[in-house]
């Protein structure tokens, strides 16, 4: 593994190539996003690919790439610029993609921006709102938990975000008036640390759900997208928005073994099944 710094005017993007570039075998590298997560994230499947040429990285202000443009906030159409670049310092031609949570809205900014960065984006379960019929309302539960994080810390907020996260179905006014949920019912901590810069639970990120993908820009891309979905995610909110999405590009959403994390092994206490979820993805890029 070899880690690389690219340096750009607003931030110093540190990504890690897994592998030789020109790829040993001519397949396109594979690279592998997120967001909130960093490039540690995909360590299970770096692993499980060892045969290809991997490509992760740390979206600015996040890990190790540092911000020098004095933001806080995380954009998907700023962090597409960003992956936009470093494909085009790997020299390498267009690359296949897992972009998981954050990142495949990233990932779906940056084909409407770039399309031939890409050549196979795997859309790993996008939070994106807009797709929903109850969009209205999964903001205001964000907007609670958001809420429960500001009065009283990580551990308020992070079970309110389970709470939502969890809910099968659309959220209704049932789920909006319950009362806040107890951090210890789920194991979280109920002292306050005094930080409120959480990426997840602070409104830092509100813009990654809140972006609008342009579907018609993307069903004209030369990018072959499949909007993946686990298996156990179906019915709750980001199950929901890559069934949706999926739809609305026309296509139905391909599913993966596990749950949202479900490309993880163990390392964040959220292990979900690597070797499964590499072969299925080994699958999907092997039938482009």
């Amino acid at each position: 593994m070899t880690q690389r710094t690219l340096e750009l005017p607003e931030v110093d993007l540190v990504y890690d190539v897994h592998g030789p570039l020109p790829t040993a075998d001519g397949r396109p590298p594979l690279m592998m996003i997120g967001q909130p997560m960093d490039a540690s994230g995909f360590q299970a499947q770096v692993t499980l690919f060892g045969d290809r040429t991997g490509v992760t990285y740390d979206p600015r202000g996040l890990g190790r790439s540092t911000r020098k443009d004095g933001g806080v906030t995380n954009d998907p159409e700023v962090q597409a610029e960003d992956v936009h670049a470093i494909i085009e310092a790997l020299g390498a031609g267009p690359v296949d993609m897992l972009a998981s949570s954050g990142g495949a809205v990233t990932a779906l900014a940056l084909v409407t921006a770039h399309p031939h960065d890409i050549a196979t984006l795997v859309a790993h379960e996008p939070p994106i709102d807009s797709v929903l019929p109850d969009a209205d309302a999964v903001h205001r539960a964000r907007v609670a938990y958001t809420q429960a994080y500001q009065d009283k810390g990580w551990g308020a907020g992070m079970a309110a975000f389970v709470a939502m996260t969890s809910w099968e179905g659309e959220v209704t006014d049932e789920f909006l008036s319950r009362p806040a949920p107890d951090p210890a019912v789920f194991g979280m901590p109920t002292e306050d640390d005094g930080r409120r810069d959480d990426p997840l639970l602070s409104d830092l990120s509100w813009a990654v759900p809140l972006y609008t993908p342009d579907i018609e820009a993307l069903k004209a891309s030369p990018t072959r997208i499949v909007v993946a979905v686990g298996e156990e995610s179906v019915k709750v909110y980001t199950g929901r928005t890559s069934l949706a999405l999926a739809q609305a590009l026309g296509q139905q959403a391909t599913v993966f073994p596990s749950h949202h994390g479900g490309f993880m092994g163990g390392e964040f206490g959220y292990a979900g099944q690597p070797e499964a979820f590499a072969a299925k993805l080994r699958e999907v890029l092997d039938h482009a």
